[in-house]
């Protein structure tokens, strides 16, 4: 194994604390999760299975890291979104565009601090295609003005896998810096994400282990109730 490559294990648990990268396999993707840097941030790639083109998920950190991962798992990246514009989601995305000249993509309202202009604006409602994989855009207000969460259908089994950045975590929605805030993620969390989807759908976080709407749909109240 050359330094370039990285070793992607098709074992998924969705737990890559230890800097592992994890393939899990849909009927027309993969999706390939590892952490990077020090807050553990998670980035994704999700590959088409009949092109290899690929979406990258928030290039979060780790450069090298990322770009060795493209190299053994996607080396046809298309399109790098980024979830919001928390820099701790966005430190490798110079170094990633550059290395695979891809165009980048993000909502408007989180667009300005970002180190690369977006080529494409994302807005609530709107659908991005990456080889035969569809991916639809949802805004979540609250973390910050401009979060989206990405949402793919297995087009086999109708099974929804959600990039939900760090608006939605095992537990609770993400951080907010008030009241208002909380609010506004809360409510649209659950409008835009619980309303929509069903309890099989898997969450795949900004951080940490992934979830389902089924084990977290129980506990909307106590996170109402309790204010975060």
């Amino acid at each position: 194994m050359t330094p370039t490559e990285r070793t992607v294990s098709d074992d998924y648990t969705g737990d890559v604390s230890d800097g592992s990268a994890q393939r899990r396999t849909l009927s027309h993707a993969a999706i390939v999760k590892t952490s990077v840097g020090p807050m553990d941030n998670n980035a994704y790639l999700v590959v088409c299975s009949r092109t290899g083109s690929a979406l990258l998920i928030d290039a979060a950190n780790d450069a090298e890291t990322l770009r060795a991962l493209v190299a053994s798992a996607a080396p046809r990246v298309e399109l790098v979104v980024t979830t919001h514009q928390h820099a701790d989601h966005w430190q490798a995305l110079s170094a990633l565009v550059a290395a695979t000249g891809a165009p980048t993509a993000a909502h408007p309202l989180d667009a300005d601090p970002l180190p690369v202009v977006p080529d494409t604006l994302l807005h609530d409602g709107d659908r991005v295609t990456v080889g035969d994989v569809d991916v639809d855009v949802i805004h979540l207000r609250g973390h910050t003005p401009g979060s989206i969460a990405l949402a793919v259908t297995d087009p086999a089994d109708g099974r929804v896998h959600l990039f939900t950045g760090d608006s939605l975590f095992p537990g609770g929605v993400g951080k907010t810096d008030g009241p208002e805030n909380f609010e506004s993620l809360l409510n649209d969390v659950e409008t835009k994400l619980f309303a929509r989807f069903d309890d099989s759908t898997v969450v795949y976080p900004g951080h940490g282990k992934d979830t389902t709407l089924g084990a977290e749909r129980p506990h909307l109240g106590e996170w109402r109730e309790r204010g975060w």
